[in-house]
């Protein structure tokens, strides 16, 4: 797998995770992976279901009449995918830190302000937005203003699309030519830690 396609790879991957999950549009349905555990798909898969699965528990708990008990137990499920989806991008980003192992960076090389997985992570997102912008802008049961704004907005997705996959595309072949350095920092999330969090710490 070359650099310049992981974009487009990406983006297939991520469009057939959010098509899976539609067909039967259940938060409480687990993940049938398609793809070998030993393919770099698999883990693209993966990650586009949590964010997938994520998204329509955020759209769930904007129910101005959802019951707090609900509320509440959504919240924490929230939580706990945010946590499974940072996870998920560190994992990705393991795998391009091998992916460069061998690589000496240039003396000038620079640390990118992302990380790839995490440019994927937005990718990721992105094609979700694509996914529901397009549903808005076909409903028949709103106006025909509510439609063309929907498909401008969708317009200006598309776009966002190819400029972010441009720019994937780029930084991994400066990191395969050693023009950037290939860096990982943890998120180092402090809120869902009792020794971090002081409103989990000092209720022990």
């Amino acid at each position: 797998m070359t650099e310049t396609k992981i974009s487009s790879l990406a983006i297939k991957v991520f469009e057939k995770a959010v098509d899976d999950y539609h067909i039967h549009d259940d938060i409480n349905r687990s993940v049938i992976n398609p793809f070998d555990k030993k393919d770099f798909q698999h883990l693209l898969y993966e990650k586009n279901w949590i964010d997938t699965i994520q998204w329509h528990y955020e759209d769930i708990i904007r129910d101005p009449n959802i019951d707090p008990n609900e509320g509440m137990k959504l919240k924490r499920l929230i939580d706990s995918s945010n946590q499974n989806r940072t996870e998920m991008v560190e994992y990705i980003d393991s795998y391009f830190l091998n992916l460069y192992s061998n690589i000496n960076p240039k003396n000038d090389a620079k640390v990118n302000t992302e990380s790839p997985a995490w440019a994927l992570d937005r990718l990721s997102i992105l094609i979700l937005k694509i996914y529901h912008m397009r549903e808005e802008s076909l409903r028949s049961d709103v106006s025909e203003q509510h439609r063309n704004d929907c498909d401008e907005k969708l317009k200006i997705l598309l776009e966002q699309r190819e400029d972010l996959s441009e720019s994937i595309d780029q930084l991994l072949l400066d990191l395969s030519r050693g023009e950037k350095k290939m860096k990982v920092y943890k998120q180092m999330k402090m809120y869902n830690d009792e020794t971090l969090n002081p409103v989990l710490y000092k209720k022990r």
